[in-house]
C-alpha cells in the first residue's frame, strides 16, 4: 500500500511540473549590427571605413550576441527576441543560422526601412512555439516631413497553439539636438503606437499585448507615460527597477533604463492561464557584457567601439527579459 502511495505521489508531482511552461521574451539594442561590406549605409562600418569593420570583427560580434541569447535562456532558448540597430536580413540570417542558435530554428521578421543609417528593428521567433498570424511595419510620421525615423514592427501570433499575443518592437527617435527639442519626435512615435494599441483593444479589451523597445527615454518621461495612459492603460514593468537607479545604458556615470517592456492589463491577471508580473521583468547583466568604467568608476556595458577605438565588446545596451508563465 505504501509503495502505491509513493508511486501516485511521484506521478502527481510529474504532472504538476508539466503543467507550467515559461516563455522568455527578450529585447536588445545590439548597437550598429552591420554586415562587413563596402556598401554599408554608414561608410564607417565597411572594411575600408574609419572603423575597419572586417569579417572577423563582424563574426566576433555575431557570436557574442548568440552567446548572450543562449545565456539568457534557462531550460531553453528565448521564444521571442526583439532587436534594434540591425542593418540587414543578412546579419540576422548569420546570427540565426551560423551560430549555435541554429538549434532554436529561429525565423525572422525584418525589412529595410527609412532610417538614415540603415538600422532597423527585427523579431526572431521560434516557430516550434510561436506561429505568426500577421506582421507589418508602422510608419511614424514626424512633424518635419523631411525627417525619417525607424518603423515600429507589429506581429500577431499564437503561443504554444493556445494564446494570442500582440507584439510591438520599437526604436524611438533619439535625443539628438537636445531632450526638449527632440521630444516632439518621440511623442510622434508614442502617438502612432497608441493608435495601433487602441485599435486592438477596440476589437478585444482583454488582448495580450507586449510592447518592447529602446524608447530613448525613461519610463516616467512624457512620451512613455502618454503611451501607457493614452486610453485603456498599459503597464510599464520597468518602473520599479528605474526607481532603484538600475538601467540598461550608462551615460556619464549614471544608469538609464531606456530599454523597456510594457504589457496590457490582461497579462498581469494571475487568474488568467497566461500571465506575467513586475517580478518577471529583469535586466540581463552577465559579467561578459560589462567592462570597468575608468572615468566614472563602477561598471558599464562593454561596447564594440569606444569612439574610433575597437574594443571587441557587444553593445552599449544591456538586454531586458520578460518571462511569461502559462498554467495548463
Amino acid at each position: 500500500m505504501k509503495k502505491m502511495v509513493v508511486i501516485i505521489a511521484l506521478l502527481l508531482s510529474q504532472v504538476c511540473g508539466a503543467q507550467k511552461r515559461e516563455t522568455d521574451v527578450v529585447f536588445w539594442n545590439v548597437e550598429n549590427f552591420y554586415g562587413p561590406f563596402a556598401n554599408a549605409p554608414d561608410p564607417a562600418f565597411s572594411p575600408t571605413g574609419a572603423n575597419h569593420w572586417t569579417w572577423r570583427r563582424f563574426v566576433t560580434k555575431r557570436d557574442a550576441i548568440a552567446k548572450t541569447l543562449i545565456a539568457i535562456g534557462t531550460d531553453e532558448l528565448p521564444v521571442l527576441v526583439g532587436l534594434c540597430e540591425v542593418e540587414s536580413r543578412f546579419v540576422l540570417e548569420q546570427l540565426a543560422r551560423q551560430t549555435p542558435l541554429i538549434s532554436a530554428g529561429y525565423r525572422i521578421v525584418h525589412r529595410d526601412g527609412p532610417d538614415e543609417r540603415g538600422l532597423e528593428v527585427a523579431l526572431l521567433y521560434r516557430s516550434d512555439r510561436f506561429m505568426v498570424l500577421r506582421s507589418y511595419f508602422l510608419t511614424v510620421p514626424l512633424p518635419d516631413p523631411t525627417q525619417h525615423t525607424r518603423e515600429i514592427l507589429y506581429t500577431k501570433g499564437v503561443l504554444d497553439n493556445l494564446d494570442t499575443l500582440h507584439l510591438f518592437v520599437n526604436h524611438w527617435p533619439s535625443k539628438r539636438g537636445g531632450a526638449k527639442v527632440s521630444l516632439v519626435r518621440r511623442m510622434a512615435a508614442s502617438n502612432r503606437l497608441r493608435v495601433s494599441v487602441d485599435s486592438i483593444f477596440n476589437l478585444n479589451p482583454f488582448a495580450n499585448i507586449v510592447v518592447m523597445g529602446d524608447f530613448n527615454d525613461t519610463p516616467l518621461s512624457k512620451a512613455v507615460k502618454a503611451l501607457c495612459k493614452g486610453g485603456k492603460p498599459l503597464y510599464n514593468l520597468t518602473i520599479p527597477l528605474a526607481r532603484k537607479k538600475m538601467g540598461t545604458l550608462r551615460y556619464r556615470g549614471r544608469w538609464e533604463l531606456i530599454d523597456q517592456i510594457i504589457v496590457s492589463e490582461n497579462l498581469l491577471n494571475t487568474e488568467e492561464p497566461i500571465c506575467t508580473s513586475v517580478a518577471h521583468f529583469s535586466i540581463f547583466s552577465a559579467p561578459f557584457l560589462l567592462i570597468r568604467d575608468d572615468k566614472y568608476l563602477g561598471m558599464k556595458p562593454f561596447r564594440t567601439y569606444l569612439g574610433p577605438r575597437y574594443q571587441g565588446g557587444v553593445s552599449d545596451h544591456l538586454p531586458v527579459v520578460l518571462r511569461i508563465e502559462r498554467n495548463y
